[in-house]
């Protein structure tokens, strides 16, 4: 297994201090970068052990956060929070910059082969990221169909692969069929998967004993969820190692 190193970063966005998670491959030379965006109730060690896995696959990765630090369990006080964030690209886009400052000021990262992957809210704002025109070499999200002021896909400049539960009652057919049709009025390179059966964050380990409508695991289509989005950071992001190494 690769050398992983980690560290808490705190960096300041949305009127917040937020506390992220950067993990480091082994080595020291430039490699290709992937943020990390967490669904509504925050980042958690979930999110922060997919920062590890993709540092083992090479990659420097930040698990950014959203809430200043804070796992939401109340789903109602979650609820409150995100709602107005969604509807805000403006303050989504300022979140994630301020997360992907961050990933650029790492000496290791190529600031010129960057990724943004994310979970509900953390996957809409990596796709405002796009919408606003951010160099990305992918867009990767789950759960996370959202659309966005007519016409700023066009600005979206990478492929686009996103994932969501047949039967998730947040992302229904006609969330599907819109973000499917903004993504292809704006001649975008484009993928969506429905995983039959799964609902809302069904990527997503439970971690307490909160029912929520909607929402479940379901860990057999959390395993193929992981693994089209590496296969898209295989595709898009390559990681090639150092010349010289063995």
């Amino acid at each position: 297994m690769t050398t992983v190193t980690t560290r808490t970063v705190e960096y300041p966005a949305d009127g917040l201090t937020m506390v992220g998670r950067l993990a480091l491959p082994a080595g020291t030379d430039h490699r290709p970068a992937v943020l990390i965006g967490p669904e509504g109730p925050g980042l958690n060690d979930f999110q922060r052990r997919r920062a590890d896995a993709l540092a083992e696959l090479g990659y420097v990765a930040l698990a950014f956060d959203i809430n200043g630090g804070r796992w939401f369990t109340d789903p109602e006080e979650m609820l409150a929070y995100t709602t107005p964030l969604l509807a805000d690209p403006d303050r989504m886009r300022d979140i994630g910059h301020a997360a992907l400052d961050v990933l650029r000021a790492e000496p290791r990262t190529d600031p010129d082969r960057i990724a943004a992957i994310g979970y509900g809210t953390g996957g809409a704002i990596a796709l405002e990221l796009g919408r606003d025109g951010v160099d990305l070499r992918a867009i990767g999200t789950v759960n996370a169909l959202t659309t966005g002021r007519p016409g700023e896909a066009a600005r979206i400049r990478c492929p686009v692969w996103a994932g969501v539960g047949s039967e998730d009652p947040i992302m229904p057919p006609a969330q599907r069929d819109a973000f499917a049709a903004e993504m292809q009025a704006a001649g975008v390179d484009w993928r969506l998967v429905v995983y039959g059966g799964a609902l809302h964050a069904f990527h997503h380990p439970p971690v307490d004993q909160t029912v929520v409508p909607g929402v479940g695991h379901h860990p057999r289509h959390a395993q193929r969820a992981w693994d089209d989005i590496v296969g898209l950071l295989a595709e898009c992001l390559p990681v090639t190692e150092p010349t010289g190494s063995a």
